[in-house]
Parts: C-alpha cells; sequence; structure tokens
C-alpha cells in the first residue's frame, strides 16, 4: 500500500472530527486530541505514515470456511466461551493453582509441573486456564508455553480468550506494548495471529477508530491484515457510515489479492444503493466476480428502499429475473416494508398483489402495519380488505389487527360515515367469531359512534358482549356511553345503564353523576335529577360547579326560585365557588321563570352596582373577577328580555356589550332579531341584520328564519322572496322550518298553490317535508275549499313515511266537517285513536312543539292546556253529527269521550247540545237521563237547558214532570241570587 493511499486513508477516516475544512495538519491535530493518550497516537500516526514499503506477507486467515456455514463464522471462530470457575475442569483449576502460587515466575518448576498436562491440552482447557489465571503476566507466559507444545495449535477462541485477559489487565482497554513484545520475541506468526483476531473483534463491536490504531500497530510490527481481517475492516466502516474508507480498505485488498466474501459484498452493496450509488454496486460485484444471488440483490433493494429509491428497486425485481434469480418472501418483505416505511402506499398495494401471487407472503406484523398505514391515510375500505387478503395468505386476522382497524375507523373525533361504521360492524362480527375482543379504548370509541349513529341498541349490546368475554367497563367507559345516550335524549336507556353500572361494581365518579343531574334537568325530570344529587353527595361523591350549575337551572326553569336559592346556598356553603357560566345560568332560569326584572338586578350586580337589591345572596363571594358577564350572560339576558317583549332593553344590551368590549355572537345577534321581527319592528330587526354582517357574522338559517316569520305577517311577499334570494347568494340553504314557514304564510294569503310548488320544489332540493310543513299546507288547502285535495295530500303524507299527528288530523277532520263529510271525518278519528293519540297532557305537549303559536290558537288549542285535547275533536264532530240530525252517532261519540276523560267546559257543551237536540226530537227520557249525569259530575246547567227540557216535556204532554223542572228552576234561582248577594258583600 503507498504512502498515498495511507495517507488518504486516514484522513478520511478522521475526518468526522474535524468541524472546519480538513487540512492534513488540522486532521491530525484534530484526531490527536480525540484519543485518550496523546504520546501513544502521535506514535500510531507516525508509524502508519511512514510505511514506505511493503512488509513480507503473512497469511494467518484461518482456512476458508464452506459457504453454507459462513454464518459461523464469526460466532464461533473469534468468540472464546465464557466459563464459571465452579464449571471449569480439574486439570484446569490445578494448572491455574499452579501457575498462581509459583515461587519461580513460571520458571523451570512450574513448568516441569505442566509437562503432565501437555497429552491434555486442547482448546477449551487452554481457554479455562486464561479465565482463572486473572495475571496477564502469567497468562502471556501460559499462552506461549502451551504453544510451543507439540500436538497442539492456538485457535481463534483462545486469541480471544487472552485479548481479554490482557484488556482487563490495561488501564487504556488496549492491550500492553510489553505483552505484544513478549509474545513476539517467543513467536512472530503467533503474534500476527493474535493482532488480526485483536483488529476483528474491535470490528465486532463497531470501534472503528480504535480499529485504525491497532491496524497501525500490526503494520509496525511489520504485518499485513488477513483476508478475514480486511473483511471486517469493511464491514465496521460500512456500520459506520464511512463509505469512502470502506472504498480505500477495499482497493488496498484488491491491490493484495484477497477478496470480499459475500456477506462483505452483500453489506457494500447495501450501503452504495443506500447512498444512491447502485451503479457502482453492480460494477463492483462484476469487479468481484461474483455472480448475484437471490441474497445480494435483495440487500440491494433494501438499500434502495432506504434511499426512496423505489422505481430503481422494481427495476431490481426485472433484474432478479434476468439473471434466473427469483425473488423469495424475504425479498419482497424488505420491499414492501421499505415502501410502508417511507409511507409509498399505492407502490404497496402493487408489490402485495405480486408477492401474493406469486405465494410469497407477508408475516402477520407486516399485515398489521399495511392495516394500520391505510387506517391512517383514511383508506378504510382496503385496510379491511387486507383482513380478507390475510386469511387467503393463509393468516388468520387476530387480536392487533382487529383493534387497529376498529380504532382507526371509530378513534377519530367525528364521526365516521354510515358506510365506515357499517364496514367496523362487519369487522366487529368476524373479530367475535374469531374469539378477539376489543380493547378497552376501542370499546368505547365503537359505541359511541355507534350511539352518534342512533344504535344505541347495538352499543349497549357491543358492551355487553364484551363484558361475557372478560372485559370489566370502568367508570370512564360508562360515563362516556351515559353521556351520549343522554345527549340522544335517551334517559331512559341511561338510566338503565347507570344502574347496571353500580350493580357491577363500578363506583360512578362525580363525571358521571353531572352527566346525568344535567341531561335529566335539561329533560325536565328534577325529581330523578335531586336523586341523583343526593345520591352522589350520600356517596362521598361531592358535587362540581358544573353540578350545582345544572340543577339549579332546572329549578329555575320550572319556575321553582325558592329551591333553586336553597341549593345555591348549599353550594357556598361547601366551598363550590360559582363561575361565570353559573351566573349566566342565574340569569336565563329566572328569564325563564318570568322575572326578567331579577335578572337584570343580578347582571347589574356582575357589572360592579353594589346598590342593587335583593340579589345579596348570590354575591357573597369578593372575588370580582368571577363574576365578570361573558358573551353568554349576555345571550341568556338579551333572549329573556326577547321573549318578555323587552326588546329595547336588550337592544340596549347589544351597544353594551360594544363599549365592555364584549364582542357579540351568532346567538345573540339571531335573539335580538328573532325578538325585533316578533314585536313588528322590521327597521330594528334590519339594523342588527346590518351589524351582524358588518362584524363579520354570516346570517344564519335562524336568522333568515325570523325575518321571514315578520315579512310573511306583514304580507311583504315581495321581501320575502329578496331575503330568499340572499339565502342562496350566501350558500345557506332553507332548511325545513324555513320552507314550512313559507309555505304557511303562502297558505295563509291566498295562495295555495304557490305553496303546493314550494313544498314539492322542497322535495327536489333534498329538504323533505315533515309533518308540521304538510299539517300547514293541508289547513291552507281547506280554507280554500279543496278538500278532495286536503285528502290526497294526506294519503301522500303517510306514503312518503311522514307520519300524521294529533294537530294533523284534528285540522283534516275540522275541514271535513266544515265541508260535510261526516263519515270520512268518523273514519280518521278512528284511524287516529288506532295510530295511539294522545291520551295525556304530556304526550299532547309534546305533540304541538314545532307549530306556530297562532296557528295552534286559531284551532282552539291553547285554552286547553288543562284539559285533554282530543276533547276538542269530539265536540266538533258531536256538533256537525247533530246538525246534520244523526244523534245516534253523536250520542256513541259523547258516551266514548266521557268514558275516558275528567268533566270539563268541552264535555258541558256537549251535554248542553245533545239535551237540547235530544229534547226537540221528542226522547225527552234521553235528555233527562243526560241531564241528571252532567248534574252529576258537577257540572251547572244553563238557563237555556232547562227551557229546552220543558218545551221538549211538554210536547210529549209529560206536564207533571215539566211543572217539577220549572219549580226547581226557581229554587235554583234563589240560591243564585243569594250567592251572589254573599259575594257582593265579601
Amino acid at each position: 500500500m503507498s504512502r498515498r493511499h495511507l495517507k488518504s486513508l486516514l484522513l478520511n477516516s478522521i475526518s468526522p472530527f474535524s468541524s472546519s475544512s480538513p487540512s492534513p495538519t488540522a486532521t491530525s491535530q484534530s484526531f490527536l486530541s480525540s484519543l485518550k493518550s496523546k504520546t501513544q497516537n502521535l506514535n500510531v500516526l507516525s508509524r502508519f505514515l511512514s510505511a514506505s514499503s511493503p512488509p513480507p506477507t503473512l497469511d494467518f486467515s484461518s482456512p476458508e470456511t464452506p459457504e453454507d456455514f459462513a454464518f459461523l463464522r464469526d460466532s464461533l471462530s473469534d468468540s472464546a466461551p465464557k466459563l464459571p470457575p465452579d464449571k471449569c475442569s480439574n486439570d484446569a483449576v490445578l494448572i491455574s493453582n499452579a501457575i498462581r502460587n509459583s515461587t519461580d515466575a513460571f520458571g523451570d518448576e512450574t513448568q516441569k509441573f505442566l509437562r503432565r498436562f501437555r497429552d491434555d491440552l486442547n482448546e477449551s482447557l487452554v481457554v479455562e486456564v486464561l479465565s482463572l489465571v486473572k495475571s496477564a503476566e502469567l497468562g502471556v507466559k501460559f499462552f506461549l508455553w502451551a504453544g510451543r507444545q507439540i500436538g497442539y495449535s492456538h485457535t481463534g477462541s483462545v486469541y480471544n480468550a487472552l485479548i481479554e485477559l490482557l484488556e482487563r489487565g490495561s488501564s487504556n482497554e488496549r492491550v500492553p506494548e510489553h505483552f505484544l513484545q513478549e509474545i513476539r520475541g517467543d513467536d512472530r506468526e503467533v503474534l500476527g495471529k493474535l493482532l488480526n483476531v485483536l483488529i476483528r473483534k474491535c470490528c465486532r463491536n463497531g470501534l472503528w477508530n480504535v480499529v485504525l490504531e491497532e491496524l497501525g500497530r500490526l503494520k509496525d510490527y511489520g504485518y499485513r491484515p488477513s483476508q478475514a481481517t480486511y473483511n471486517a475492516l469493511v464491514q465496521v466502516f460500512l456500520r459506520a457510515d464511512r463509505l469512502d474508507t470502506a472504498h480505500l480498505i477495499h482497493g488496498e485488498m484488491v491491490e493484495l489479492g484477497f477478496k470480499m466474501d459475500e456477506f462483505t459484498l452483500g453489506c457494500f452493496g447495501h450501503a452504495l444503493c443506500k447512498a444512491g450509488r447502485w451503479r457502482e454496486g453492480l460494477a463492483l460485484i462484476d469487479k468481484e466476480e461474483f455472480v448475484p444471488n437471490t441474497v445480494l440483490y435483495t440487500k440491494m433493494i433494501s438499500g434502495l428502499c432506504e434511499a426512496s429509491l423505489f422505481e430503481q428497486a422494481m427495476d431490481f425485481l426485472g433484474r432478479m429475473r434476468c439473471n434466473s434469480c427469483i425473488p423469495n418472501v424475504l425479498t419482497y418483505r424488505i420491499l414492501l416494508c421499505g415502501c410502508l416505511r417511507k409511507k409509498q402506499l399505492g407502490r404497496c398495494k402493487r408489490i402485495l398483489s405480486m408477492m401474493i401471487m406469486e405465494g410469497c407472503y407477508p408475516s402477520p406484523s407486516i399485515f398489521n402495519s399495511l392495516v394500520h398505514a391505510y387506517c391512517r391515510s383514511e383508506d378504510y375500505s382496503y385496510a379491511y380488505k387486507l383482513l380478507k387478503k390475510m386469511v387467503k395468505c393463509h393468516c388468520q386476522p387476530g387480536y392487533v389487527v382487529y383493534n387497529i382497524l376498529i380504532g382507526g375507523i371509530c378513534g377519530n373525533e367525528e364521526l365516521p360515515t354510515l358506510d365506515m361504521l357499517d364496514m367496523a360492524e362487519k369487522a366487529y362480527g368476524e373479530m367475535l367469531n374469531a374469539g378477539v375482543v376489543l380493547n378497552k379504548v376501542n370499546v368505547s370509541n365503537f359505541a359511541r359512534c355507534l350511539c352518534g349513529h342512533g344504535k344505541f341498541d347495538k352499543a349497549y349490546k357491543v358492551i355487553n358482549e364484551m363484558m361475557s368475554k372478560g372485559f370489566v367497563p370502568d367508570t370512564s367507559t360508562y360515563s362516556k356511553v351515559i353521556g351520549l345516550l343522554c345527549n340522544a335524549s335517551k334517559v331512559e336507556q341511561a338510566f338503565l345503564l347507570f344502574e347496571e353500572m353500580k350493580q357491577n361494581g363500578v363506583v360512578p365518579d362525580v363525571y358521571t353523576y353531572t352527566i346525568l343531574v344535567d341531561s335529566f334537568s335539561k329533560a325536565g325530570l328534577i325529581e330523578q335529577a335531586q336523586s341523583w344529587f343526593n345520591e352522589m353527595v350520600g356517596n362521598g361523591c361531592a358535587p362540581n360547579v358544573v353540578t350545582y350549575t345544572a340543577l339549579i337551572h332546572a329549578y329555575l326553569k320550572a319556575r321553582k326560585v325558592r329551591d333553586a336559592n336553597q341549593l345555591f346556598e348549599m353550594m357556598l356553603t361547601q366551598g363550590c365557588i360559582p363561575n361565570a357560566v353559573t351566573y349566566s345560568a342565574l340569569i336565563d332560569g329566572h328569564c325563564k321563570a318570568g322575572e326578567t326584572e331579577k335578572a337584570c338586578l343580578i347582571y347589574a350586580r356582575m357589572r360592579g352596582d353594589v346598590n342593587v337589591p335583593d340579589v345579596d345572596m348570590y354575591f357573597k363571594i369578593a372575588d370580582q373577577s368571577l363574576k365578570e358577564p361573558n358573551v353568554h350572560t349576555y345571550g341568556a339576558l338579551v333572549d329573556g328580555l326577547c321573549k318578555a317583549n323587552k326588546v329595547k332593553e336588550a337592544g340596549e344590551l347589544l351597544d353594551a356589550m360594544f363599549v365592555e368590549g364584549c364582542e357579540p355572537n351568532h346567538i345573540v345577534y339571531d335573539a335580538l332579531i328573532d325578538g325585533f321581527c316578533k314585536s313588528g319592528k322590521l327597521d330594528e330587526a334590519q339594523k342588527v341584520f346590518a351589524k351582524m354582517s358588518e362584524h363579520g357574522y354570516s346570517p344564519n338559517v335562524y336568522t333568515y328564519s325570523s325575518l321571514i316569520y315578520r315579512l310573511f305577517k306583514d304580507k311583504r311577499l315581495d321581501l320575502v322572496l329578496k331575503v330568499l334570494s340572499k339565502m342562496l347568494e350566501e350558500s345557506c340553504s332553507p332548511n325545513v322550518v324555513i320552507y314550512t314557514e313559507m309555505v304557511d304564510g303562502l297558505c295563509k294569503v291566498g295562495k295555495t298553490d304557490e305553496a303546493y310548488k314550494l313544498m314539492l320544489m322542497m322535495e327536489e332540493k333534498g329538504c323533505n317535508p315533515n309533518v308540521v310543513t304538510y299539517t300547514a299546507m293541508i289547513d291552507g288547502l281547506g280554507k280554500a275549499g279543496r278538500i278532495d285535495k286536503c285528502l290526497e295530500l294526506f294519503k301522500t303524507m303517510s306514503s312518503n313515511g311522514c307520519a300524521p299527528n294529533f294537530i294533523t288530523y284534528k285540522v283534516l277532520i275540522n275541514h271535513c266537517c266544515a265541508h260535510g263529510l261526516l263519515d270520512e271525518a268518523h273514519k280518521l278519528l278512528d284511524e287516529m285513536k288506532q295510530t295511539y293519540w294522545p291520551k295525556h297532557l304530556a304526550g299532547y305537549r309534546k305533540v304541538i312543539e314545532g307549530y306556530n303559536r297562532e296557528f295552534i290558537a286559531s284551532l282552539g288549542l291553547l285554552s286547553e292546556c288543562d284539559s285533554l285535547p282530543i276533547a276538542h275533536i269530539y265536540r266538533v264532530l258531536v256538533d256537525n253529527f247533530v246538525k246534520a240530525g244523526r244523534l245516534n252517532v253523536a250520542l256513541e261519540l259523547h258516551e266514548e269521550i266521557s268514558s275516558s276523560t275528567p268533566f270539563t267546559s268541552a264535555n258541558k257543551d256537549m251535554y248542553t247540545l245533545l239535551i237540547e237536540n235530544l229534547s226537540h226530537a221528542n226522547k225527552a227520557d234521553k235528555a233527562l237521563q243526560m241531564f241528571a249525569e252532567m248534574i252529576r259530575l258537577g257540572g251547572y246547567p244553563e238557563l237555556s237547558t232547562f227551557f229546552h227540557l220543558i218545551k221538549g216535556l211538554i210536547k210529549i204532554n209529560r206536564w207533571d214532570e215539566a211543572l217539577q223542572l220549572s219549580d226547581s228552576i226557581c229554587q235554583m234561582d234563589i240560591q243564585w241570587l243569594l250567592q251572589e248577594e254573599t259575594y257582593d258583600r265579601k
């Protein structure tokens, strides 16, 4: 090796130690400063650079190992067995004791003792002695003595054992020089072998910088590395990413006539491909005169994948086939994993197809990684297909891959689409059949997504199925599902799940209780919410500010101010500090309880007015920062004032918000616009609308709904069309509420044809009419005298999947009666009863939600809030059947409603009407029977009722009864007069 090449090798090897552009001097200084002994390294450097002529070549390599056993070469030939002292042979113990205890420093007496063991010398015995001697000096002497014995020669394991012994006795972790000199003086060939073994050991340990020093020492002693050592040198520099240094080492190998073995050549090819120099790799293979095989190509493909050269990697597959090398499963796995690491998912699909086609199957772990990668890229469909491919590859999907897929679909904050959720359900079913379970996180997420799409029963079933397989839901899991059920108004199922939670020994926490208290409070079930509250306090679970706020708000909305105040006092007593949300809830609750004045006082006190009376109990906490009004506070008060028809004060609040630097949000603007519209102040509403737009808020469907309502109320149809056009310009599509308001408004101004066309248009736009829309249209057609069209639309409504409710039936029955279609009206009544008409007031109130208040009032329903609403329909039918002279049907209807409802004013009107008409029809007995029944039920007859009864009795010549009834009238008149006089005196 020339001096120039040696110098280049050194400079390339030590370049990382230099932080600036390297010069020979700077590089040498940086190199020397990084080593432990400055003097030693100077000697190494000078010796390394002064090798002017190559010394005689000595090949100290072991005989070439057969190719099939190459993998054993390094692990067996260069590694000494490490035996504990208690596992050493008796001969080893005797020899080591004799050497350690000798007084002649391994002199004649010691050697004389050792002669008895000459015939038994072997590799293991020598290694054991070296491990037991502990003294480096004595170990060297024994090593040299053993090497001189006939029939024995040192092996790689013995050399390694000696090196370990010498390094243990050295302070700088290098073999001391005097030991090497001693070995050299005894046997020069042995020293060459020892130094080669030492270099290979440093290479295996990755100590490339130490390797350079030992290589210099090897050359100083006049030796050359063996072929095995050169291969080890190339490998260590390749592992250290010092490709140029490896090139220099290889050049020296070639000059000396050595060749790289297959493993080293594969490593070199891999490193060149990784650096993007794959052409050099192919040239190197040709230069080495090596016929590429599958293993070598696979290593080069691996390097190309690490360099993201996927096109070239795919080309190498073709090159392999051209050279009659068939890619094996390892080739494909390396290529697949390389593409996967670099997120080349499109290539992964292609490689996987090729792989399976050729009968090379990915491992389960690769399938798991593929499914994970495609889930992260949201390609869930292909991820699910991979499960099918796993089965095709005789690889049964297991716990990991199912949890990856279902967790990927359901683990995001946003709900998956219904198609994706169906896919997750299919995977879940397959998972159950395979006897696999979901982990805790995925059970919660899967249940959450099912609930989010309304599949509550399925979510409940999933939890039970997982519990049957050993899954134990914790408080967090139960709380999440309970919260989802409550948000979907499934309070009954939430209640059952909560009871099951306690039965399973899972202790509810404050979060669980707060969800229940809040949800039941919002549903108006205050008694149950209070029960949960009491239970949590009894169980030692302290309510937080959210719990108290939810229950206080519920009591105020139910007009139970005293209970709300008691709870607020309790909150303060327990050290729970109210926050701005609590005070906003107080304001909103008082507004809904009809106490807007008190709500305004709370707001004024929040603003810092300490002179405000009557609200001191809410402000016992000194920290004013907790009571600063925020946008939610203003929103609650604006909404309350508008609903109380105090729109002027609400408008002033908007100005106050700007002064205080509190930016109004959509809720504030919408509430104010709605308030002005409902109070008939369209100009003021338009001003707020303009201000809303100025501050960057785009009107939404609720904003436009309020404006359209007012415009129809004022019969400004021209402006309605302009508002509608504005909506479409702003890409704000009308919803079913706006369409319904427009249908109802057009009907009220007599434009039923336009209303009907609008209803058809909304269906074309993908907005299906609801029961309120159909009912408004039916009412409009009925008032226009188009009863046939009403009945036709009623049938269309049912066929389109929209179920009529009580209001729909009542509207249609009224119009049928008005047009003389009494039999049709009677059929509608029977149909309504069969479809479960509301038998309770709560059900009735639920039905009328969503209808315009004026529309409900026009049907005469608002005055019946304390009675069963069905009575009104019967009264209409009875009245019309009586007018038509069909008393028998009227009596049947009366008996039916009387048996199922309490006595009300509507019932009394029917009694009066029937008694009058029965008397005229010469059916005095039935009239008297109904008269007696009415009095028994607590109904006071009108004077006209007596008159018609008496007239009917006289008509059939029943004078005695007529006279008796007249006497009773006189007595009753006297009593009425006495009652009126008594009342006046009071």
